[in-house]
């Protein structure tokens, strides 16, 4: 293989390496933030659980205690409630499974042209080569970027795995 042909093929590897990893880190992102809204909801519900059930036995027993304790689980809840109307965590979840879906498809065209490469003639490469950046250019754009979180949650493991040619995603 010639030098320049090498070259392309491992810029090829390489920017496919990096699909991967973004492919996974939204995936981890999504995971993450899937996690946080169940705990925020599950709060909401037992926060209203028991200032309901303070309300109510106060009423009942009369003791200031229940009183409290219901008062304070229901700010709880209130702040909660707060949080989740701005957090837009449904739709971050969404975004990130998007981006995470259409990035599979790029994922899969580096594969293939990696495949095909000693068949094909430099120009084609080249030409398959920047419509994909295109594309993934495209998706970048139109998703919310990834971050230092769900990066650290991707493991080495997977980038070394792709850099030797085996599959973990």
């Amino acid at each position: 293989m010639e030098e320049n042909q090498e070259l392309l093929l491992n810029q090829i590897i390489d920017l496919h390496g990096k699909v991967v990893y973004t492919y996974t880190t939204h995936h981890k992102i999504q995971n993450r933030l899937e996690r946080i809204n169940k705990g925020v909801k599950i709060s909401q519900i037992i926060l209203t659980a028991v200032s309901t059930v303070g309300f109510l036995a106060t009423v009942i027993t009369n003791q200031y205690l229940l009183a409290w304790i219901g008062g304070i689980t229901s700010a709880l809840s209130l702040g909660f409630n707060l949080y989740m109307k701005d957090s837009n965590l449904d739709d971050r979840i969404k975004k990130h499974k998007d981006a995470a879906d259409e990035l599979w498809d790029v994922r899969e065209a580096y594969s293939s042209l990696i495949t095909d490469f000693c068949d094909l003639p430099l120009s084609d490469i080249r030409s398959r080569r920047d419509e994909i950046q295109c594309i993934w250019s495209e998706i970048n754009k139109k998703y919310p970027g990834t971050d230092k979180k769900g990066y650290k949650a991707v493991s080495y493991t997977h980038l070394r795995a792709h850099e030797t040619g085996r599959n973990l995603v």
